[in-house]
């Protein structure tokens, strides 16, 4: 067994786990954030995206271990003080899932690609940046549409569309 220390979501963990453990499986199992989800055991889908130091990467396939003193971020940390942040907010307006399985992974790799490219991004970048994440159920048009307009507000530092006209 290995003990792993790490901050995830902005609180201290430490847990023992097998060396073996994935990160996926720690997040899910260990400390029950069950967003993060595990869609193909491969690092094929990307529904398992989180942030690591600030980087995207695919849970199913990193070992916790490797995550010894490392900040995750993962989809429930990623709303602050009751607010949706920037890039949920705009999957909601845009309608940017269908069943919703793939939209936490989403979400990550979109607020990654934002952080990395900028705030104005074109379809061609949003769809060649999403080329590890797979959705199932639709054709990505309301995804890329929703991952331009999460970028836009995340520039502008806006609150979500609701919140600013209440």
């Amino acid at each position: 067994m290995a003990t792993v220390s790490l901050t995830v979501n902005g609180k201290a963990v430490t847990a023992t786990v097998d060396p073996r453990t994935l990160l996926v499986q720690l997040l899910r199992e260990n400390l029950r954030l069950t967003g993060t989800h595990v869609g193909c055991d491969t690092s094929q889908c990307g529904a398992c995206v989180v942030h690591v130091d600030g980087k995207a990467v695919k849970s199913c396939t990193t070992l916790a271990v490797s995550a010894e003193g490392a900040s995750v971020m993962t989809i429930e940390g990623l709303a602050a003080n009751g607010a949706l942040h920037p890039m949920q907010e705009a999957f909601r307006e845009h309608h940017g899932l269908q069943c919703g399985y793939c939209t936490p992974g989403m979400i990550m790799a979109a607020v990654d690609i934002v952080n990395r490219r900028g705030h104005a991004l074109d379809e061609v970048t949003i769809r060649e940046d999403l080329e590890g994440n797979i959705c199932r159920c639709t054709g990505y048009h309301n995804i890329v549409k929703a991952i331009a307009a999460g970028a836009e507000a995340m520039g502008k530092g806006a609150k979500p569309a609701r919140q600013a006209a209440e």
